[in-house]
């Protein structure tokens, strides 16, 4: 079955010829000139009614009534298909629409990418590979052909709005990444979601020393700047290489096996007061390099004795079958 469009372009190559026999029988059967017989064709097609440019013969007579009769059904046709194009885009697009909202309604304890640029890619892509929830807001409607291909729920629209955000399930979400261009935007986008959720984690780039102290300012949980840490980590590699490189085969697309991950023990979990020690014991080639409890500071390589409790932040580092293993282990009885 050839598609609506694919039927309307025949129809409309048959119409073309159609017009094209007609002038050509204009000027062969009553000697019109080639731009009056074009005329006549289409006044006749149309069934305008505007009558004869020149009198017609008894054979150009009988040529115009062929001409309307073979033409009629051909530009209903074309007609007919073209209205079923418009009407299965539009309904697609309407079928389309909702399910991204559907997508969005379910969405509860997910993450907020506001502005798909460069950084927001980066940032969409590291959730993705870690299986958290998301959703896109991004205000240059340019991109939602790609977004659309990324198959995450998107909103397209300015997260500087109220209804945006709260579209993006703003109030159900844990966190919320600021990441556009501007630290105007970025400031107030910080503002108005910490305002429509007082419980929200936020996390915004600054592209300056004041807008970085500005996005703490308006609520921000973690500023940074891309700029400071990628010269930070250039300098890094010229002084540090080895640091920087240990640093790097956690990356997915460098280290193949390694992985740095954080984990948290749940009330009820078989890990519960075990020792640190007895814990790296249960899973080979994996270490806990660092410990936080409560509102205190994290503890960076905790004593091997050290007992675990409820609600205690681990981040350890190992293979990655070693901390999928740790993660069960953790998690409630």
């Amino acid at each position: 079955m050839k598609s609506p469009a694919q039927r309307a372009v025949h129809a409309l190559l048959i119409l073309t010829a159609i017009l094209a026999i007609g002038a050509v029988g204009y000027v062969v059967i009553d000697d019109y000139p080639l731009l009056d017989a074009l005329y006549m064709t289409i006044t006749t097609v149309a069934t305008v009614g505007y009558g004869e440019i020149h009198p017609l013969s008894r054979a150009g007579r009988i040529f115009t009534m062929a001409l309307i009769l073979g033409s009629a059904g051909v530009t209903v046709y074309l007609l007919s298909q073209l209205g079923q194009i418009l009407i299965e885009t539009g309904l697609r697009a309407v079928l389309q629409r909702r399910a991204m909202e559907r997508k969005i309604e379910a969405l509860s304890g997910h993450v907020i990418v506001c502005g798909y640029g460069r950084l927001g890619r980066i940032v969409v892509e590291e959730l993705a590979r870690a299986g958290a929830p998301l959703a896109i807001v991004e205000s240059d409607s340019s991109r939602e052909p790609e977004l659309a291909r990324s198959s995450h729920p998107f909103v397209i629209g300015s997260a500087t709005q109220d209804e945006v955000l709260l579209h993006a399930g703003v109030t159900r979400a844990r966190a919320l990444v600021v990441a556009t261009g501007s630290d105007a935007d970025n400031v107030y986008i910080t503002l108005t979601a910490r305002e429509l959720n007082p419980a929200l984690e936020i996390h915004a780039r600054g592209e300056s020393e004041g807008g970085v102290r500005r996005l703490l300012q308006a609520g921000a949980r973690r500023a940074v700047s891309s700029h400071q840490l990628g010269g930070m980590r250039l300098a890094g590699g010229l002084l540090r290489p080895s640091v920087v490189e240990f640093v790097e085969i956690t990356h997915p697309k460098i280290g193949e096996q390694v992985d740095l991950e954080e984990v948290r023990i749940a009330p009820g979990s078989a890990s519960v007061g075990l020792s640190v020690r007895a814990l790296e014991q249960s899973a080979p080639r994996l270490r806990v390099v660092g410990l936080k409890r409560g509102e205190s500071r994290i503890q960076l390589v905790p004593d091997e004795d050290c007992a675990l409790a409820a609600g205690d932040l681990l981040v350890v580092i190992g293979e990655r079958q070693s901390l999928e293993k740790i993660t069960r282990i953790v998690s409630p009885a």
